[in-house]
């Protein structure tokens, strides 16, 4: 038995690929599937099984790429209702490899479809070594149940059952292979490690403390926002994704081209340069989404599904980066890119636009002085309830689609972040919604405190820290 861990960052997912002599399985792959057929053909093994835990929502699974290119059967849960060929799941089904033999234990909570797959390698005994537990359990959290609004208490409950009747009946030392580490939203505050141990999360998992009245109340209150491509993900999964060799190619267009392209109904420009560069120079009405932020989480939650993606980058590299990344949450109409950059559309004598980018000092100053600003914290709630700069106001970058309408777009708008990336977008939104005077500042919150004019933010500072007692549970208290 042989165990390889795969780690794909910004979205934080964890795929694995388990292998014996003759065969392996992948489990819950992401969409581009070259690094696990690599992986097989330097085992000198071929991939024989799929084995898919739940309809991931937040991003593209690779189940039905992986399959056309190497022949494997794909095992999904019978609950999720796959419109593609596989073999369906449930409860005390098993799967053999070899010798090590493969359980299902369905596990709603998450989602209602859950399943988790319990390995017994029976070479070396007849108890689990390991589980694999999709989005129910994390390291140091467990999954959200919120992702179904009109289901998400009776779904809490369901995931208490799940963990302390199931996954927590398990042997303390069957290792525990998450699909999620730090950085998902797909839990709360889940640690950075990809492996634990049900004794060790028994013991030191927060959320795994709680009576189930407590588990339920923690787990539909207070939880993060979920993008908007996590109400579309798991039906696309559902199906089964168009292969990515099917998809159409990005064309390379000359700026002539892509003004032509993009005034086109049903056309969308996405600018993937740094928050600095789109500052001073980009196409009026493109979206900003930094390709060295988290691209994909945001590309997913804003931008329109059903439109094509003109994309401007700094370099050819890039675009094809921002093109994957869009593909691996479901934004799967990447039409071109500008060849040249915004140099070659400024030199063609295109259309530009800019906004202003302000040091944290000049923002300080703005702060104290005697004028009126209007500040908008683009953070989440969670960061800014943490700390804030006095007289701000809270409005997530994503939710300025609508709420744009709540400021005043004749007045200066002074926008922050943690670092000035989510900032950007929040300035393109406002921008393509006709305000004038806007404000990006550069540094974000983090810049803000370094100089001294606020405590750093906990969440900024731990990203990777439980925040399940510290920010929640006394202030539940509280309330009760």
């Amino acid at each position: 038995m042989l165990l390889k861990h795969f780690f794909l960052d910004k979205i934080a997912h964890s795929s694995y690929l388990l292998a014996g002599k003759t065969g392996c399985a992948v489990v819950d792959p992401q969409r581009d599937v070259d690094l696990y057929v690599n992986q097989a053909r330097e085992l000198g093994v071929p991939i024989t099984h799929i084995l898919q835990t739940h309809l991931h929502a937040d991003f593209i699974s690779g189940h039905v790429d992986l399959a056309a290119r190497t022949g494997a059967r794909i095992y999904a849960p019978r609950a999720a209702e796959c419109q593609f060929d596989h073999v369906p799941l449930a409860e005390g089904d098993a799967v053999e490899l070899e010798d090590m033999l493969l359980r299902v234990l369905e596990t709603p909570g998450h989602t209602p479809e859950h399943v988790c797959y319990t390995v017994t390698d029976r070479a070396r005994g007849d108890t689990p070594i390991g589980v694999f537990v999709g989005d129910v359990l994390f390291v140091g959290d467990v999954g959200r149940p919120d992702l179904f609004p009109n289901q998400a208490v009776q779904l809490a409950g369901q995931l208490y059952d799940s963990l302390h009747h199931k996954l927590l009946q398990l042997p303390e030392h069957c290792e525990v292979y998450p699909a999620h580490g730090a950085g998902s939203l797909c839990g709360r505050s889940m640690a950075a490690k990809w492996l634990t141990t049900v004794g060790y999360e028994r013991r030191y998992n927060a959320a795994l403390q709680l009576d189930k009245p407590d588990f339920v109340r923690s787990l539909t209150t207070n939880m993060p926002p979920a993008p908007d491509h996590f109400g579309r993900c798991s039906d696309v999964n559902r199906a089964g994704p168009a292969r990515l060799a099917d998809l159409p190619a990005m064309e390379e267009l000359g700026p002539a081209q892509f003004r032509e392209r993009m005034a086109a109904p049903g056309v969308t420009v996405v600018d993937v340069r740094s928050y600095t560069a789109f500052a001073g120079l980009h196409i009026p009405g493109a979206w900003h989404l930094d390709l060295n932020g988290n691209f994909p989480t945001f590309a997913g939650w804003v931008l329109p599904p059903d439109q094509d993606i003109l994309l401007v980058a700094d370099h050819y590299a890039d675009a094809v980066a921002a093109s994957l990344w869009a593909q691996r949450v479901g934004i799967d109409r990447v039409a071109g890119y500008l060849h040249g950059g915004m140099t070659a559309w400024a030199t063609a004598g295109q259309q530009t636009a800019d906004f202003h980018l302000i040091s944290a000092k000049d923002l300080h100053d703005r702060v104290t002085g005697a004028a009126r600003i209007v500040l908008v914290d683009v953070r989440s709630p969670l960061e800014f309830a943490d700390s804030h700069i006095d007289g701000a106001v809270n409005i997530p970058a994503p939710d300025l689609r609508t709420r744009h309408a709540e400021l005043d777009p004749a007045r200066p708008t002074f926008l922050v972040c943690s670092s000035g990336n989510r900032s950007g977008l929040a300035a393109s939104i406002l921008k393509q919604h006709g305000f004038q005077e806007v404000y990006n500042v550069a540094g974000g919150m983090t810049g803000y405190s370094a100089a001294g004019y606020a405590r750093e933010c906990a969440v900024c500072e731990n990203p990777h820290g439980s925040r399940f007692f510290a920010l929640y549970l006394p202030r539940e208290a509280e309330e009760r």
